[in-house]
């Protein structure tokens, strides 16, 4: 779900310590464009929330009593069209994490250690309907594809891929090439030598087609099925 123009970007904070909360609401109710639409303290309740309050970006902790913040995300993000996008935010700096997050439909992950301005950042970049993964973790699921074995977890190439990969067209494929490698549209119009809104239509279309929910999710695909590979 994109946060309508004009309108807060609602959120839903989700952590079972109530002074992270606590913290993180007062980080954001200085913002103009952002409303907390409410909290809660385990997965199970999330999800509830999410499905009552419709917040444009949920902020997800991993680790909770009762169902984790994992699998809340898997049932949020399986609600389908107009479901919220889920930024993961924990203390844990693992790759198991943030492997299970990608799978679960998350459109980010942060880390708890970051500053205020790059949380404010992560959740206007959500609510714009873009996935936001920071450069250093972009670098960690290309170097796990690089390595034996799949770390996601998800199955390899299939009849369905092929097919929704001959659906793209050359130029559009080009893009999915470079969406792999972190680009930002800034940088693909540059190197395509076309302008940003036609970029964004690009990319738009690239999702659609391969029916993916935003960026994040197009690079693990872009790796899962070959389309491109780590030092290539």
């Amino acid at each position: 779900m994109s946060a309508a123009p004009g309108t807060p970007i609602r959120v839903l904070l989700v952590d079972d310590q109530h002074l992270v909360r606590t913290g993180f609401r007062v980080i954001l109710e200085v913002e103009d464009d952002i409303e907390v639409v409410g909290e809660a303290a385990d997965g199970e309740r999330a999800v509830t929330m999410a499905r009552a309050t419709r917040p444009d970006v949920v902020l997800m902790d991993v680790e909770m009593p009762g169902m984790n913040g994992l699998e809340a995300t898997r049932l949020i993000t399986d609600d389908g069209p107009g479901a919220p996008a889920v930024l993961i935010l924990t203390t844990f700096d693992r790759d198991d994490y943030l492997f299970a997050a990608l799978r679960a439909g998350a459109s980010g992950f942060l880390l708890k250690n970051g500053t205020p301005e790059e949380l404010v950042e992560a959740i206007q970049v959500l609510a714009r309907g873009d996935g936001l993964l920071a450069p250093e973790i972009t670098r960690r699921v290309i170097s796990a594809f690089a390595r034996p074995g799949d770390p996601t977890g998800t199955a390899h190439r299939g009849p369905d891929a092929d097919a929704a990969l001959r659906e793209l067209t050359p130029r559009e494929s080009e893009v999915l090439v470079l969406l792999a490698a972190g680009a930002s549209n800034a940088e693909i119009a540059v190197e395509m030598h076309l302008g940003e809104a036609t970029v964004k239509t690009h990319v738009s279309r690239v999702l659609t087609k391969l029916g993916l929910r935003d960026r994040v999710q197009a690079v693990v695909f872009a790796y899962e099925n070959g389309v491109v590979r780590p030092g290539g």
